[in-house]
């Protein structure tokens, strides 16, 4: 119906918007940390004590030389709340509609991301303070995610889900660089703006979302499904021909009344249950190194670009951007080909194969010049990005509705949150890692990385052997040779 197709529409722009504003709100962070700890000795002697010192214009307590170790405190305090809460929040999302779960998530997170700003307003310069918030956001963050694939996964069906969800996962990107640009903004002026605006965005979507999202197509048909009234008309005709139609005064249909026992709503999925679900265990590890290797390029390109290629800060900056354009790319590519053959976990598992070489050649050959190194760094973000993208929104949608399941749709939030909750682990593990690692050499960082791309290849084997045996098979039938 045309009012189907809209607000199937409708339902993809509002969830694109909602994760929009989700990522918009987490890169502030990253753009601030220069401004809290600067180089002041750059803006002259200190006008307060006529000294020369190089932490006066810094914001305490990230002034003393430990300042590193506190930025990555405030990183792991959000990435290790997000990881655990993750688990936790899909078997809320289950049992809670999703509209309120969705829009009270992101008004909490508009908030939370408001209070760190308003820290500066306050004069708050103690580092409990700002640890609390992160680990807050952390945990109300994962809200989001399971929520917006629960709700894609109701409206779109398996034929075209890999194509349209790799379009539409790509607002992780486009939030990453709008929160860059909105932060930048206020950032040298006055920096709690950079955290306060994108927390007024975030609770504007979420508001905007508590009135128009629709979770289920079922929501805007006014008539009963079709398999009930066919039911009705074969036990009784004349309840189809009455005056009255298939619903009573009572706005229930005759089907409920009839079979009120079997007509009720299915339960919610434990986590357990979801664990049984074949596949996701696989995908759900395999996400687990290739999230790690994609959140290590997130916090740890810029500075590998400005050691090795002697890049400035904003030059380094403007370069890792290409990384997520070709995200972008891979997330759609990955999408359409699994579409065409069928098989995610293969498609996976040749752009994690592939994406081994390239890391190792981009370390070795990728700063020989700049379109050399634009061109690696695209192809780097597609191979990376790619399975990422994939796992995260057609595998988990296509698992969350798996045919064992036997038409219960609920277990979409609980096994989107699984997959990413174990990703997430290795999202914190990752910059961890190779903060550990980068000291004894750069080339020590990428064969980590090419070692976490190997791994999660290797974990999708037995899935991809799956599929390779039905291709095999539906080419046999194709043939004409039927298994006895």
């Amino acid at each position: 119906l045309p009012s189907s197709r809209s607000y199937r529409g409708l339902t993809l722009v509002l969830t694109f918007l909602s994760y929009t504003s989700y990522h918009l709100s987490r890169k502030p962070i990253s753009i601030v940390k220069s401004q809290l700890h600067p180089n002041c000795s750059a803006l002259g002697p200190n006008p307060h004590n006529d000294s020369n010192s190089s932490t006066w214009c810094s914001w305490a307590p990230f002034d003393g030389d430990n300042y590193k170790e506190l930025f990555g405190a405030l990183d792991n305090a959000f990435l290790v709340a997000y990881a655990i809460g993750m688990f936790i929040s899909g078997i809320f999302g289950e049992r809670l509609p999703l509209r309120y779960y969705l829009s009270g998530g992101m008004v909490l997170s508009g908030l939370f991301t408001a209070l760190f700003g308003l820290g500066y307003f306050w004069d708050i310069h103690v580092l409990w303070y700002f640890i609390v918030v992160q680990v807050c956001n952390g945990l109300v963050q994962t809200t989001g995610w399971p929520a917006v694939v629960a709700c894609i996964g109701n409206w779109f069906g398996k034929g075209k889900r890999g194509l349209i969800m790799g379009i539409w996962n790509s607002h992780t990107s486009v939030g990453n660089i709008l929160g860059s640009l909105i932060a930048g903004a206020w950032v040298s002026s006055a920096w709690g703006l950079s955290f306060v605006v994108p927390g007024i965005i975030i609770t504007t979507v979420g508001i905007i979302c508590f009135f128009f999202l629709v979770e289920y197509p079922e929501d805007v048909d006014c008539s009963p499904p079709l398999h009930h009234v066919m039911t009705t008309s074969e036990k009784d005709p004349e309840a189809v021909t009455s005056n009255e139609g298939p619903l009573s005064l009572s706005g229930q249909s005759s089907v409920d009344h009839s079979n009120k026992g079997t007509a009720e709503e299915p339960e919610a999925i434990s986590f357990l249950g979801a664990l049984r679900i074949p596949g996701v265990v696989e995908f759900s590890l395999c996400l687990l190194f290739a999230k790690l290797v994609s959140y290590t390029f997130l916090y740890w390109l810029p500075l590998y670009i400005v050691n090795v290629a002697h890049f400035g800060a904003k030059e380094a900056g403007d370069l890792s951007t290409l990384f997520d354009v070709g995200g972008i790319l891979g997330g759609i590519f990955a999408g359409l080909i699994s579409d065409y053959t069928g098989g995610r976990a293969t498609t996976c598992c040749v752009m994690l194969v592939i994406a081994a070489p390239v890391l190792f050649l981009y370390n070795h050959v990728g700063q020989n010049g700049i379109g050399t190194s634009i061109a690696m760094l695209i192809i780097c973000g597609a191979l990376v990005n790619g399975p990422y993208a994939l796992i995260t929104t057609a595998v988990s949608a296509d698992l969350g509705t798996h045919e064992s399941l036997k038409g219960n749709a609920k277990a979409l939030s609980t096994v989107t949150a699984i997959i990413d909750g174990t990703g997430s682990i290795g999202a914190a593990l990752g910059p961890l890692l190779a903060g550990l690692i980068s000291p004894t050499g750069w080339n020590n960082v990428f064969y980590m990385l090419i070692a976490a791309d190997v791994l999660a290849c290797l974990l999708l084997a037995r899935v991809v052997v799956k599929e390779a045996r039905g291709w095999c098979g539906y080419m046999a039938r194709q043939r004409g040779y039927v298994a006895p």
